[in-house]
């Protein structure tokens, strides 16, 4: 099982939370926590060990967020094809193929170098690395949902050339 599996089921990502998730106010409000996280992380500088709780604020935010939002139950929305999406490619790997398993692989080093860097930055208190680090974590994401809401596209699509199989929610 994979890392991002466990991390699923770890996080209680049921059909229902999935569904939950595929909410738009989710999805950006995971995004908007990005810089809080950053910002209760640089804290510290200021408030020292208080700086834990806003840390934790955010932590607890993200561990809700997908639970909280009304379900989506038809993927109308950008941000809602692209998280059926990622369960889908979470269900089946095989699914992504050819260029979108290059694109998937770009996305990861950038997040990947988007997070040294990001890292690096709330480490040292500097303030390029932390905001390129975050940019390029953002960007990766944005064109992350994009491929994978094409990814659920083209299954919706096959799935209606074959009679018989449901459509909605994998």
């Amino acid at each position: 099982m994979s890392v991002l599996k466990r991390y699923a089921q770890a996080a209680g990502m049921t059909d229902e939370a999935w569904k939950r998730h595929a909410n738009p106010w989710s999805v950006w409000t995971r995004f908007a926590a990005i810089p809080l996280m950053i910002a209760a992380i640089w804290s510290r500088e200021w408030i020292g060990w208080w700086a834990l709780v806003p840390v934790g604020l955010v932590v607890v935010w993200l561990a809700l967020n997908p639970h909280v939002f009304p379900a989506v139950e038809q993927p109308g929305s950008w941000t809602a094809r692209g998280i059926y999406g990622e369960k889908l490619w979470l269900r089946d790997r095989s699914l992504v193929t050819g260029d979108h398993r290059r694109v998937q692989r770009l996305l990861i080093a950038l997040g990947s170098a988007g997070f040294a860097l990001l890292i690096w930055g709330l480490i040292a208190l500097e303030l390029w690395p932390t905001v390129f680090g975050a940019t390029l974590i953002t960007v990766g994401q944005l064109w992350r949902i994009d491929r994978l809401g094409q990814l659920y596209l083209a299954h919706q699509n096959a799935s209606r050339e074959r009679p018989g199989r449901q459509t909605g929610m994998p």
